[in-house]
């Protein structure tokens, strides 16, 4: 319902390309954001989703997957268009730290190991939300009235995308009100001295909007006088700077590619 939602309202931006628009289309597939790609984590061990996946139940696929969109094109000629069009993709999961639990002290909520005490889970959710506006310029070098019209393009993305966390987390860099380290440990009988770590709830949430590019490549099959189906993998190159209560973290890398399927109908 959300993504229909943000669709929709993505629609009413091009109403006015309608009236002279040649088609439109509507599409739907798989997203692989780059930043949830083993080579890119390896690599950006201070992105928040490196640290999240080091430490929660998430996994890099649970954040990828279905895209949907819709576009207008107006045809200069029948080699040539100038298309605006939105895409949706979001992403929610709920995960808990794999190696640590909570319990309650007199001073607070505090993390213990998992392997050497019982405790209740620690869980929040993370939420990915990316929907780029974008205008392309597409090129056809058969034309569109052909068996098979492929195509290929790129342009300029105007994309809005949030973060959210919410639940509770581990502070494994627990300061003093001067900025100093601070460090806390549970007098076990038996183990000593064990280090533990302060539980706090989280409730942050960012949002923005980044410039971008993306290119891409397919082809169209005419299943009528007006209507084709069509099969395009696109390339999205966007990054999101955060702040606020994500600050310190690297810029969210938001692009990736996207491997869709759709219908067009011809005006």
């Amino acid at each position: 319902m959300k993504k229909l939602t943000v669709l929709a309202a993505g629609l009413l931006l091009l109403v006015p390309t309608l009236a002279f628009s040649d088609s439109i289309s509507i599409r739907a597939g798989y997203y692989l954001p780059r930043m949830m790609t083993e080579s890119f984590l390896m690599n950006h061990l201070d992105n928040l989703f490196a640290i999240e996946f080091q430490n929660m139940s998430f996994l890099p696929k649970d954040y990828r997957g279905s895209i949907i969109g819709a576009e207008y094109d107006y045809f200069f000629n029948k080699y040539v268009s100038l298309a605006l069009g939105i895409d949706s993709f979001n992403r929610s999961e709920v995960g808990f730290y794999r190696d640590w639990v909570v319990n309650t002290l007199t001073d607070g909520d505090f993390a213990f190991p998992f392997e050497l005490y019982q405790g209740d889970d620690i869980i929040h959710s993370l939420r990915l939300t990316y929907t780029p506006l974008q205008l392309s310029l597409k090129f056809l070098p058969l034309g569109r009235r052909t068996k098979v019209a492929p195509y290929i393009g790129g342009g300029a993305t105007l994309a809005f995308w949030s973060v959210r966390m919410f639940g509770e987390s581990v502070d494994f860099n627990p300061v003093d009100e001067l900025g100093n380290p601070i460090q806390y440990f549970y007098p076990d009988p038996e183990l000593g001295d064990v280090e533990i770590f302060p539980v706090f709830p989280v409730a942050a949430h960012e949002s923005g909007a980044s410039f971008g590019w993306h290119a891409m490549g397919g082809f169209q099959i005419p299943i009528g006088y007006r209507a084709t189906i069509e099969a395009e993998a696109r390339y999205h190159s966007v990054r999101g700077d955060l702040h606020k209560l994500f600050q310190g973290f690297e810029p969210l890398e938001l692009g990736g590619w996207a491997f869709t399927a759709g219908l067009s109908y011809w005006f």
